[in-house]
């Protein structure tokens, strides 16, 4: 790395070293993702090896995101202000090591406690990818970049399940699982090695900020960390743990109590002078608010599909582990096309492209359900769902990465960190919840009625949510041509 990628007043993005800086982002933004889809195969064997309830493998899902998500808008800012690489080395060195706690886990107690840690590791890293794309690239170049961004989080939702299956085939049902997370260490260690070989040096240093050209000394803002970390934690806790505790919904108002709370606090922050975690004129910019309420409502649906798809799979059509992943390589190969060819043409096209996206995953929800139900009907080959769920894999290309482009391309770069880490937050927050009520009104029809009917029920909430995230997307559309900002 040229140490001109870091001195003041160089320009990171003319360093030829961009691009290398990518592959290291995008290696360990593969390894964090997969975390999630890939234990979704390994569910049963967990069960069986572990001895756990159903309440401590919600965990082993919910949990994961649960840390990943309070963390993130802290961690996004400490990279804002500290240095972005040393933020990333420290969360994956955190990652790599939970994830070999966790392959060691005797109790279920032991592996939830260290997902929780996995989850933190996960926090700290992802918001440092997006901040040094937006830092180290530029015009179409950073369409490129978040297209390859977007082929990476396609494929890691995707190729998990395969993975896992393999792996638990490969170790058998004592073992296999806890392969599925021995198998981030060698990744975990690549990264941290190139990292610190091709990362500008120092990595951690302390940046002075300012918009009006009065210099302040910037802060990480303790207070506000605080209470956005907690506000996130009691609104998405009552998700996870209803169905042990109906008092923990007595929580959500308090999380509703502690954002606005929060809201108070960093505008009296910043009226002192400060510099506070998150600049809420960012919400003003509505393309920012658009796309934030786009990719949250987009993770709310979507990312239920793969862990219903796996239970539909082992349970419903009796398939092994590595059958139910296979069924989603077809999608994963499409979505690594579809944000690499969006990636490329979303300065051209805009939201259309999003747009079209979001239309893609509604004729692939609907042509899984029709699977489903004639599987069941007259014993159609529920492998169909290969094709239909091609569908989906050209939605997540489409959507995620050109609606990341056009939601951060007016964000100022010294809020690039914590605006990113924004929208992973909504993300976040939209997995766990999603998956918390989707998987839960799937198992509440199987009370009653089947597993083709319960992937209706399923995919059809998902349906719903989609269409939520596809009228916002016109909205944007609509406030870009009625502000002037031209739409593609």
């Amino acid at each position: 790395m040229r140490e001109a990628a870091s001195t003041p007043g160089s320009d990171p993005a003319a360093d030829p070293a961009r691009w290398r800086i990518l592959i290291v982002l995008l290696a360990a933004i593969f390894m964090s993702l997969i975390a999630v889809s890939i234990v979704n195969v390994a569910l049963p064997a967990i069960q069986t090896g572990v001895d756990a309830s159903e309440s401590d493998l919600q965990w082993v899902l919910a949990g994961y995101a649960l840390t990943f998500g309070v963390v993130l808008v802290a961690a996004g800012r400490a990279g804002d202000i500290l240095g972005r690489g040393g933020i990333f080395v420290l969360g994956v060195s955190v990652f790599t090591a939970a994830s070999i706690a966790c392959s060691f886990a005797p109790s279920a107690e032991w592996l939830n406690i260290a997902r929780f840690v996995q989850g933190v590791g996960s926090g700290l890293l992802n918001p440092q990818g997006v901040g040094m794309i937006q830092q180290y690239f530029r015009g179409a170049e950073r369409g490129r970049a978040f297209g390859y961004f977007g082929s990476t989080v396609g494929v890691s939702v995707a190729i998990g399940p395969v993975l896992g299956g393999l792996l638990i085939q490969l170790g058998g049902p004592d073992f296999g699982w806890r392969l599925t997370f021995l198998v981030n260490v060698p990744v975990g260690i690549l990264t941290l090695v190139l990292a610190l070989l091709w990362f500008p040096k120092p990595l951690f240093r302390r940046r002075l900020e300012g918009e009006t050209g009065k210099a302040a000394r910037a802060s990480m803002d303790p207070i506000g960390s605080l209470l956005l970390g907690l506000a996130v934690l009691a609104i998405l806790f009552p998700f996870m743990e209803s169905r042990t505790a109906a008092s923990t919904w007595l929580l959500l108002p308090v999380g509703i109590v502690l954002v606005l709370a929060w809201v108070k606090w960093e505008r009296r922050y910043a009226a002192r002078g400060r510099s506070p975690m998150v600049d809420l004129s960012i919400f003003r910019t509505r393309s920012f608010t658009n796309g934030t309420v786009i990719v949250t409502l987009y993770f709310l649906g979507m990312t239920s599909i793969w862990v219903i798809v796996a239970l539909y799979m082992q349970q419903g059509a009796g398939k092994t582990a590595l059958e139910a992943g296979l069924v989603g390589i077809p999608s994963a190969v499409l979505s690594a096309f579809a944000a690499n060819w969006a990636g490329r043409r979303v300065i051209k096209y805009g939201r259309r492209i999003v747009i079209a996206g979001l239309y893609f995953a509604l004729v692939g929800l609907g042509l899984s359900v029709g699977v489903a139900l004639l599987h069941d009907a007259v014993g159609l080959s529920v492998w169909w769902l290969m094709l239909s769920l091609c569908f989906v894999g050209i939605a997540q290309g489409s959507v995620i990465s050109p609606n990341q482009t056009l939601t951060l391309a007016e964000v100022p770069l010294q809020y690039a960190g914590s605006s990113g880490a924004i929208m992973q937050t909504g993300q976040r927050m939209g997995t766990s919840i999603g998956i918390a009520v989707i998987t839960a009104a799937v198992f509440g029809s199987l009370q009653v009625t089947g597993w083709s009917t319960a992937v209706a029920v399923g995919f059809g909430l998902i349906a719903l949510v989609v269409l939520s995230a596809l009228l916002m997307a016109y909205k944007d559309q609509w406030d870009r041509r009625k502000g002037g900002t031209p739409v593609s």
